[in-house]
């Protein structure tokens, strides 16, 4: 690990000088306005790993984003790097077609401990659902961000994290009927317990994953990036960039489809991401919202 690489890919300057809260908020932000969700390795024939150094490589010196295990695996190294003591926990998506949680931990997040209190860090969920700065663990709290209010729920050992969000303002009619488009002002994102667990924990289900046919991520190819005003995001060929809380209150979708031959300089200008073999995009039915 080499934290000056990592801080100049996500554009923190400091000050670090100890462990603290706010360090640990400016440092979460910055990564998740640098360094995109994305599941492109599936569409480029390349396997996704669990390796810290592969994940380093990727990552920061190759202009890459990551889904959850690698992205919140890279980020709990950082945090031990620079003195935090993070845990790392395993979460169940709830999948809001079906109102109910997946049936295994598919999404890696982070509990830390800063003077007694804890938070989730989490830097790879995406789209409207990506929290911009740790949530404190605390029931039934709501905690605003700029993409909505989010609050974590505690029913005995699980606990439940859920947003609130705004309605959507679609530019482009084409869209307004868009299975991406959420339209739920309340819902669930994840459930997790608060049992430590070890990166071997997510290898099958990272293998399963990117390679079930039923998979989302074999079904879709994700592209997502915060943004200072909201969030950008490549979805198969729709590329849709997203404001929030407009001055009516609404959050604003511009969405539009592009060509195969705009895919790679779309997501170098609008994500920074640069692939070293040939995407192949894929947008198949599946349930996933923006």
């Amino acid at each position: 690990m080499n934290l000056e690489e990592y801080f100049k890919r996500i554009g923190f300057n400091g000050p670090f000088s100890k462990p603290d809260l706010e360090t640990l908020n400016q440092v979460h932000k910055h990564h998740v306005m640098s360094i995109p969700f994305e599941n492109l390795s599936i569409h480029c024939g390349e396997k996704i790993t669990m390796d810290h150094e592969l994940i380093f490589n990727k990552i920061v010196r190759s202009n890459r984003g990551g889904w959850c295990c690698e992205n919140n695996l890279l980020f709990a190294w950082v945090l031990k790097e620079m003195g935090y003591n993070p845990v790392t926990l395993g979460s169940r998506v709830y999948n809001n077609t079906i109102n109910q949680f997946g049936p295994t931990d598919s999404h890696l997040i982070n509990k830390v401990v800063i003077d007694g209190t804890a938070y989730i860090a989490d830097v790879s969920f995406g789209v409207s659902s990506q929290i911009w700065h740790p949530l404190e663990l605390v029931s039934g709290k709501d905690q605003p961000q700029s993409p909505g209010v989010f609050r974590l729920i505690q029913d005995g050992d699980l606990w439940t994290l859920e947003k609130t969000g705004r309605k959507p303002l679609v530019l482009n009619e084409a869209f307004a009927n868009s299975p991406l488009v959420d339209k739920s002002p309340t819902k669930k994102i994840y459930g997790f317990t608060l049992v430590p667990r070890g990166f071997d924990h997510f290898l099958e289900t990272s293998h399963c994953l990117q390679t079930d046919p039923k998979s989302l991520f074999t079904n879709k190819s994700i592209c997502s990036l915060q943004t200072a005003t909201g969030f950008r995001a490549l979805i198969g060929w729709t590329f849709s960039e997203v404001t929030y809380n407009n001055q009516d209150g609404f959050d604003v979708l511009d969405m539009k489809d592009i060509s195969d031959d705009d895919v790679d300089k779309v997501l170098k200008e609008m994500f920074n991401v640069l692939l070293a073999n040939k995407l192949v995009p894929i947008n198949n039915k599946a349930g996933y919202t923006i």
